[in-house]
């Protein structure tokens, strides 16, 4: 596991209104022999607890999963051209969504990199938001 740093961006529009959200981290990425698994944890004010985020990219880039883990938990899977049923906690109680994934892209050269996914998302089928993250990342050098 190589330490880096992470840049995040995620987007969501729902109708015509867009909200956009940034932070940068530090994390961990792995490489195994079909995916790329990059970790963080999301810091949240008191008396809320941390959050922890695991990402994992398939290399064929048909499917991301993302999971979070700690006072709320969740797991998201964007696969292309497939609509998944994801469960995503908040902290009055877990929500059945479903995940229409659109694209996957990712560039990495193993010092550095960017993953970018686009997906809607539904509840009761009715199309709520559509999304997009992108993650930029490059080694830490110390």
């Amino acid at each position: 596991m190589n330490k880096i740093i992470l840049e995040i961006a995620g987007s969501q529009r729902i109708d015509s209104q867009k909200d956009k959200t940034e932070m940068t981290t530090i994390g961990t990425i792995e490489e195994t022999a079909d995916s790329i698994i990059i970790k963080y944890t999301e810091e949240q004010e008191p008396p809320l607890t941390n959050i922890d985020v695991s990402v994992t990219l398939h290399k064929d880039e048909k499917l991301v999963e993302i999971t979070r883990s700690g006072a709320c938990e969740s797991c998201l899977i964007i696969e292309k051209s497939k609509r998944n049923l994801c469960r995503y906690g908040t902290e009055y109680g877990d929500i059945l969504m479903g995940i229409s994934g659109h694209t996957i892209d990712s560039a990495y050269n193993g010092d550095s990199g960017r993953f970018t996914f686009n997906y809607d998302i539904d509840v009761n089928g009715a199309i709520v938001s559509h999304n997009e993250i992108k993650l930029n990342f490059r080694k830490n050098q110390e």
